[in-house]
Protein backbone atom coordinates (compact mmCIF):
# COMPACT_ATOMS: atom_id res chain seq x y z
CA UNK A 1 0.00 0.00 0.00
CA UNK A 2 1.27 3.47 -1.09
CA UNK A 3 2.46 5.59 2.22
CA UNK A 4 2.31 9.64 2.71
CA UNK A 5 5.88 9.68 0.62
CA UNK A 6 4.50 8.34 -2.82
CA UNK A 7 1.45 10.70 -2.04
CA UNK A 8 3.47 13.29 -1.82
CA UNK A 9 5.91 12.51 -4.51
CA UNK A 10 2.77 11.93 -7.23
CA UNK A 11 1.28 15.39 -5.94
CA UNK A 12 4.45 17.27 -6.05
CA UNK A 13 4.16 18.63 -2.66
CA UNK A 14 6.08 18.45 0.08
CA UNK A 15 5.24 15.14 2.61
CA UNK A 16 4.25 18.43 5.60
CA UNK A 17 1.81 19.93 2.93
CA UNK A 18 0.47 16.48 2.03
CA UNK A 19 -0.04 15.97 5.91
CA UNK A 20 -1.55 18.95 6.25
CA UNK A 21 -3.90 18.52 2.82
CA UNK A 22 -5.14 15.09 3.97
CA UNK A 23 -6.00 15.79 7.70
CA UNK A 24 -8.05 18.81 7.58
CA UNK A 25 -5.65 21.46 8.22
CA UNK A 26 -6.91 25.54 7.30
CA UNK A 27 -3.59 26.54 6.30
CA UNK A 28 -3.35 24.50 3.45
CA UNK A 29 -4.24 25.95 -0.40
CA UNK A 30 -7.28 24.66 -2.01
CA UNK A 31 -4.46 23.96 -5.40
CA UNK A 32 -2.43 22.21 -2.77
CA UNK A 33 -5.53 20.09 -0.92
CA UNK A 34 -7.17 19.15 -4.41
CA UNK A 35 -3.73 17.96 -5.89
CA UNK A 36 -3.27 15.91 -2.73
CA UNK A 37 -6.42 14.47 -2.43
CA UNK A 38 -5.87 13.77 -6.21
CA UNK A 39 -2.62 11.64 -5.50
CA UNK A 40 -3.91 10.32 -2.45
CA UNK A 41 -7.36 8.86 -4.41
CA UNK A 42 -5.35 7.34 -7.23
CA UNK A 43 -2.33 5.53 -5.12
CA UNK A 44 -5.74 3.89 -3.10
CA UNK A 45 -3.72 5.96 -0.12
CA UNK A 46 -6.23 6.61 3.13
CA UNK A 47 -4.75 8.32 6.04
CA UNK A 48 -5.11 6.47 9.34
CA UNK A 49 -7.24 9.23 11.38
CA UNK A 50 -6.86 6.93 14.26
CA UNK A 51 -3.19 7.52 14.39
CA UNK A 52 -3.88 11.14 13.50
CA UNK A 53 -5.44 11.49 15.84
CA UNK A 54 -3.08 10.10 18.46
CA UNK A 55 -0.48 12.22 17.22
CA UNK A 56 -2.49 15.51 16.88
CA UNK A 57 -5.23 15.28 19.67
CA UNK A 58 -8.15 15.59 17.22
CA UNK A 59 -11.01 13.62 16.23
CA UNK A 60 -11.36 15.20 13.02
CA UNK A 61 -14.83 15.38 14.20
CA UNK A 62 -16.99 19.10 14.30
CA UNK A 63 -20.64 19.11 16.26
CA UNK A 64 -23.66 21.02 15.09
CA UNK A 65 -25.97 21.70 16.80
CA UNK A 66 -29.71 23.21 16.23
CA UNK A 67 -32.75 23.14 17.22
CA UNK A 68 -34.77 21.63 14.24
CA UNK A 69 -33.51 20.48 10.94
CA UNK A 70 -36.95 20.55 9.40
CA UNK A 71 -36.85 24.39 9.26
CA UNK A 72 -35.38 25.98 6.02
CA UNK A 73 -33.07 28.21 7.99
CA UNK A 74 -31.44 25.30 9.78
CA UNK A 75 -31.32 22.86 6.69
CA UNK A 76 -29.17 25.32 4.54
CA UNK A 77 -27.05 26.03 7.62
CA UNK A 78 -26.36 22.51 7.73
CA UNK A 79 -25.80 22.22 3.83
CA UNK A 80 -23.25 25.14 4.39
CA UNK A 81 -21.29 23.89 6.89
CA UNK A 82 -21.42 20.34 5.54
CA UNK A 83 -19.74 20.95 2.14
CA UNK A 84 -17.02 23.09 4.08
CA UNK A 85 -16.04 20.04 6.15
CA UNK A 86 -16.17 17.51 4.10
CA UNK A 87 -13.72 19.32 1.63
CA UNK A 88 -11.55 19.54 4.88
CA UNK A 89 -11.58 15.91 5.38
CA UNK A 90 -13.66 16.55 9.02
CA UNK A 91 -16.43 14.66 9.74
CA UNK A 92 -19.93 16.56 10.90
CA UNK A 93 -21.78 15.26 14.07
CA UNK A 94 -25.06 16.49 14.10
CA UNK A 95 -27.07 17.41 17.38
CA UNK A 96 -30.95 18.15 16.63
CA UNK A 97 -31.97 19.22 20.30
CA UNK A 98 -35.73 19.90 19.39
CA UNK A 99 -37.66 21.01 22.41
CA UNK A 100 -36.40 18.33 24.76
CA UNK A 101 -33.97 19.89 27.40
CA UNK A 102 -32.48 16.31 28.25
CA UNK A 103 -31.22 16.04 24.91
CA UNK A 104 -29.34 19.49 25.57
CA UNK A 105 -28.03 18.65 28.39
CA UNK A 106 -26.41 15.31 27.15
CA UNK A 107 -24.89 16.79 24.03
CA UNK A 108 -23.11 19.18 26.08
CA UNK A 109 -22.35 17.37 29.00
CA UNK A 110 -21.75 14.26 27.78
CA UNK A 111 -20.43 14.04 24.58
CA UNK A 112 -18.74 17.04 24.49
CA UNK A 113 -16.80 16.33 28.02
CA UNK A 114 -16.10 12.95 26.38
CA UNK A 115 -14.05 14.90 24.00
CA UNK A 116 -15.75 13.03 20.88
CA UNK A 117 -16.05 16.83 19.07
CA UNK A 118 -13.46 18.97 18.32
CA UNK A 119 -15.26 22.07 17.93
CA UNK A 120 -19.27 22.86 18.12
CA UNK A 121 -20.83 25.34 16.19
CA UNK A 122 -24.32 26.27 17.66
CA UNK A 123 -27.33 27.78 15.53
CA UNK A 124 -29.67 30.24 17.09
CA UNK A 125 -29.30 28.54 21.00
CA UNK A 126 -28.47 30.65 24.35
CA UNK A 127 -26.36 28.84 26.30
CA UNK A 128 -25.92 29.38 29.96
CA UNK A 129 -22.48 30.60 31.78
CA UNK A 130 -22.61 27.11 33.18
CA UNK A 131 -22.87 25.34 29.87
CA UNK A 132 -20.48 28.07 27.20
CA UNK A 133 -18.19 27.41 30.91
CA UNK A 134 -17.91 23.46 30.08
CA UNK A 135 -16.93 24.23 26.58
CA UNK A 136 -14.39 26.71 27.39
CA UNK A 137 -12.53 23.79 30.08
CA UNK A 138 -12.54 21.53 27.55
CA UNK A 139 -10.58 23.86 25.46
CA UNK A 140 -13.06 23.18 22.44
CA UNK A 141 -13.60 26.40 20.13
CA UNK A 142 -17.12 27.07 19.95
CA UNK A 143 -18.77 29.19 16.69
CA UNK A 144 -22.59 30.79 17.58
CA UNK A 145 -24.32 31.49 14.28
CA UNK A 146 -27.54 34.11 14.97
CA UNK A 147 -25.91 35.77 18.55
CA UNK A 148 -23.23 36.24 20.34
CA UNK A 149 -22.30 33.71 23.17
CA UNK A 150 -19.17 34.75 25.89
CA UNK A 151 -15.84 33.18 24.58
CA UNK A 152 -17.37 32.16 21.08
CA UNK A 153 -16.79 33.47 17.43
CA UNK A 154 -19.90 35.16 16.42
CA UNK A 155 -21.67 34.97 12.78
CA UNK A 156 -24.93 37.21 12.67
CA UNK A 157 -26.99 39.28 11.15
CA UNK A 158 -28.35 42.75 12.58
CA UNK A 159 -31.75 41.53 12.42
CA UNK A 160 -33.05 44.58 14.35
CA UNK A 161 -31.42 47.03 11.24
CA UNK A 162 -32.17 45.00 8.55
CA UNK A 163 -36.02 44.91 9.48
CA UNK A 164 -36.00 48.49 9.58
CA UNK A 165 -34.25 48.59 6.10
CA UNK A 166 -37.34 46.60 4.92
CA UNK A 167 -39.64 48.74 6.58
CA UNK A 168 -38.06 51.94 5.41
CA UNK A 169 -38.73 50.38 1.99
CA UNK A 170 -42.94 50.20 2.51
CA UNK A 171 -42.42 53.70 3.79
CA UNK A 172 -40.60 55.22 0.56
CA UNK A 173 -43.32 53.71 -1.62
CA UNK A 174 -45.94 56.04 0.53
CA UNK A 175 -47.46 53.30 2.57
CA UNK A 176 -49.08 54.43 5.99
CA UNK A 177 -51.03 51.32 6.71
CA UNK A 178 -48.59 48.60 7.68
CA UNK A 179 -48.99 45.54 9.30
CA UNK A 180 -46.47 43.15 10.72
CA UNK A 181 -46.21 39.41 11.14
CA UNK A 182 -43.98 38.62 14.00
CA UNK A 183 -43.25 35.38 15.51
CA UNK A 184 -45.13 33.70 18.55
CA UNK A 185 -43.47 33.88 22.19
CA UNK A 186 -41.70 30.03 21.58
CA UNK A 187 -39.93 31.73 18.91
CA UNK A 188 -38.46 34.48 20.92
CA UNK A 189 -36.69 31.78 23.69
CA UNK A 190 -33.31 31.99 21.89
CA UNK A 191 -31.47 35.42 20.57
CA UNK A 192 -35.03 37.13 20.29
CA UNK A 193 -35.11 37.23 16.65
CA UNK A 194 -39.11 38.14 16.22
CA UNK A 195 -38.14 40.51 19.10
CA UNK A 196 -35.41 42.40 17.28
CA UNK A 197 -37.49 41.96 14.17
CA UNK A 198 -40.12 43.68 15.62
CA UNK A 199 -38.13 46.44 17.58
CA UNK A 200 -36.64 47.26 13.76
CA UNK A 201 -40.59 47.57 12.48
CA UNK A 202 -41.90 49.56 15.24
CA UNK A 203 -38.32 52.23 15.17
CA UNK A 204 -39.30 52.75 11.47
CA UNK A 205 -42.74 53.31 11.63
CA UNK A 206 -41.86 55.80 14.58
CA UNK A 207 -39.39 57.58 13.02
CA UNK A 208 -41.92 57.99 10.41
CA UNK A 209 -44.33 59.23 12.52
CA UNK A 210 -46.86 56.20 11.53
CA UNK A 211 -49.17 54.40 13.78
CA UNK A 212 -48.93 50.88 15.25
CA UNK A 213 -52.22 49.92 15.00
CA UNK A 214 -52.73 46.50 18.03
CA UNK A 215 -55.41 45.16 15.07
CA UNK A 216 -52.28 44.85 12.09
CA UNK A 217 -50.16 42.90 14.53
CA UNK A 218 -49.91 39.48 13.71
CA UNK A 219 -48.36 36.01 15.42
CA UNK A 220 -47.78 33.09 13.85
CA UNK A 221 -44.96 30.30 13.77
CA UNK A 222 -42.53 31.07 11.03
CA UNK A 223 -43.88 28.69 8.52
CA UNK A 224 -46.00 29.33 5.35
CA UNK A 225 -48.79 27.56 6.84
CA UNK A 226 -49.14 29.21 10.46
CA UNK A 227 -48.89 33.16 8.39
CA UNK A 228 -51.46 32.11 5.58
CA UNK A 229 -54.24 31.55 8.88
CA UNK A 230 -52.22 34.38 10.41
CA UNK A 231 -52.64 36.50 7.08
CA UNK A 232 -56.87 35.78 6.66
CA UNK A 233 -57.09 37.10 10.05
CA UNK A 234 -55.34 40.25 9.60
CA UNK A 235 -56.86 40.91 5.99
CA UNK A 236 -60.30 39.61 6.66
CA UNK A 237 -61.34 40.95 9.95
CA UNK A 238 -60.20 44.25 9.68
CA UNK A 239 -62.41 47.37 9.03
CA UNK A 240 -59.57 48.97 7.09
CA UNK A 241 -57.56 46.66 5.38
CA UNK A 242 -53.33 47.80 5.14
CA UNK A 243 -51.79 48.27 2.27
CA UNK A 244 -48.38 46.57 3.16
CA UNK A 245 -47.10 44.15 5.22
CA UNK A 246 -43.80 43.47 7.04
CA UNK A 247 -43.35 39.76 7.24
CA UNK A 248 -40.62 38.79 9.74
CA UNK A 249 -39.80 35.57 8.02
CA UNK A 250 -40.10 35.13 4.21
CA UNK A 251 -42.19 31.97 4.67
CA UNK A 252 -44.54 33.90 6.73
CA UNK A 253 -44.73 36.73 4.06
CA UNK A 254 -45.56 33.73 1.39
CA UNK A 255 -48.34 32.92 4.03
CA UNK A 256 -49.35 36.40 3.47
CA UNK A 257 -49.50 36.52 0.45
CA UNK A 258 -51.54 33.40 -0.14
CA UNK A 259 -53.77 34.66 2.25
CA UNK A 260 -54.22 37.92 -0.15
CA UNK A 261 -55.50 35.79 -3.04
CA UNK A 262 -58.21 34.44 -1.01
CA UNK A 263 -59.88 37.86 -0.57
CA UNK A 264 -59.33 38.79 -4.21
CA UNK A 265 -56.65 41.06 -3.55
CA UNK A 266 -53.82 41.38 -5.55
CA UNK A 267 -49.97 41.81 -4.55
CA UNK A 268 -48.87 43.96 -5.44
CA UNK A 269 -51.38 46.30 -6.53
CA UNK A 270 -53.64 45.99 -4.14
CA UNK A 271 -51.06 44.79 -0.70
CA UNK A 272 -47.16 45.29 -0.58
CA UNK A 273 -45.10 42.15 0.84
CA UNK A 274 -41.87 42.22 1.75
CA UNK A 275 -39.82 40.09 4.02
CA UNK A 276 -36.49 38.87 5.36
CA UNK A 277 -34.65 35.68 4.67
CA UNK A 278 -33.82 35.12 0.82
CA UNK A 279 -35.69 31.74 0.89
CA UNK A 280 -35.58 29.78 -2.30
CA UNK A 281 -39.49 30.87 -2.50
CA UNK A 282 -38.91 34.06 -3.07
CA UNK A 283 -37.79 34.42 -6.28
CA UNK A 284 -40.60 31.75 -7.25
CA UNK A 285 -43.45 34.49 -5.97
CA UNK A 286 -41.45 37.45 -6.70
CA UNK A 287 -41.04 38.36 -3.07
CA UNK A 288 -38.56 41.64 -2.17
CA UNK A 289 -36.72 40.50 0.81
CA UNK A 290 -33.41 40.60 2.44
CA UNK A 291 -31.06 37.81 1.35
CA UNK A 292 -29.13 36.32 4.30
CA UNK A 293 -27.81 33.29 2.65
CA UNK A 294 -27.82 31.07 5.49
CA UNK A 295 -25.66 28.33 3.67
CA UNK A 296 -23.31 30.98 3.29
CA UNK A 297 -22.87 31.74 7.23
CA UNK A 298 -22.75 27.98 7.75
CA UNK A 299 -19.75 27.83 5.43
CA UNK A 300 -18.21 30.82 7.04
CA UNK A 301 -19.19 28.95 10.65
CA UNK A 302 -17.14 25.95 9.75
CA UNK A 303 -14.04 27.76 8.09
CA UNK A 304 -13.77 30.13 11.56
CA UNK A 305 -13.97 26.57 13.33
CA UNK A 306 -11.47 24.88 11.58
CA UNK A 307 -9.27 27.83 11.73
CA UNK A 308 -9.44 28.46 15.26
CA UNK A 309 -8.25 24.77 16.01
CA UNK A 310 -4.83 25.72 13.59
CA UNK A 311 -4.70 29.10 15.61
CA UNK A 312 -6.35 28.94 18.53
CA UNK A 313 -5.64 32.80 19.35
CA UNK A 314 -7.99 34.08 16.45
CA UNK A 315 -5.17 36.17 15.45
CA UNK A 316 -4.04 36.07 11.91
CA UNK A 317 -0.38 36.49 12.87
CA UNK A 318 -0.66 33.58 15.30
CA UNK A 319 -0.02 35.39 18.42
CA UNK A 320 -1.54 35.77 22.07
CA UNK A 321 -4.91 37.43 21.82
CA UNK A 322 -7.19 37.28 25.12
CA UNK A 323 -9.05 35.07 23.53
CA UNK A 324 -9.91 33.73 19.56
CA UNK A 325 -13.58 34.63 19.58
CA UNK A 326 -14.12 37.31 16.58
CA UNK A 327 -17.78 38.58 15.75
CA UNK A 328 -18.84 38.69 12.29
CA UNK A 329 -21.71 40.11 10.81
CA UNK A 330 -22.58 38.69 7.74
CA UNK A 331 -23.72 40.52 4.33
CA UNK A 332 -26.88 40.42 3.26
CA UNK A 333 -28.60 41.96 0.29
CA UNK A 334 -31.55 44.00 -0.42
CA UNK A 335 -33.58 41.92 -3.20
CA UNK A 336 -36.17 44.06 -4.42
CA UNK A 337 -38.78 42.23 -6.34
CA UNK A 338 -42.52 42.08 -7.67
CA UNK A 339 -44.20 42.39 -4.72
CA UNK A 340 -43.84 45.93 -3.19
CA UNK A 341 -45.06 48.92 -5.10
CA UNK A 342 -46.77 52.09 -3.91
CA UNK A 343 -50.13 51.92 -2.30
CA UNK A 344 -53.48 51.55 -4.55
CA UNK A 345 -54.58 55.19 -3.18
CA UNK A 346 -51.27 56.88 -4.63
CA UNK A 347 -51.70 55.06 -7.86
CA UNK A 348 -55.20 56.14 -8.22
CA UNK A 349 -54.11 60.07 -7.49
CA UNK A 350 -50.90 59.36 -10.16
CA UNK A 351 -53.36 57.92 -12.75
Amino acid sequence: MAGIKEVASRAGLSVATVSRALSGKSNVSSRSRRLAQEAARELGFVPSYHASSLASGRNHNIGLVVPSVQRWYFSSVLEGVSETLLDAGYDLTLYNVGEQPEHRSSILNDFLLRKRLDAVIAVALVLSEEEIGQLLAVHRPIVAIGGALRGASTIRIDDERLAMLATRHLIGLGHTRIAHVTGDAALNRDFKLPQLRQKGFTTAMAAAGLTLRQEWQATADFTIQGAYAAGRGLLGTSAERPTAVFAASDEMAVGVMLAARDFGLQVPQDLSVVGIDGHELAETFGLTTVSQDPRGQGRLAAATALALLDNPSGNPDGGPAADGARDQEYPTEFVIRNSTAVPPDTSARRG
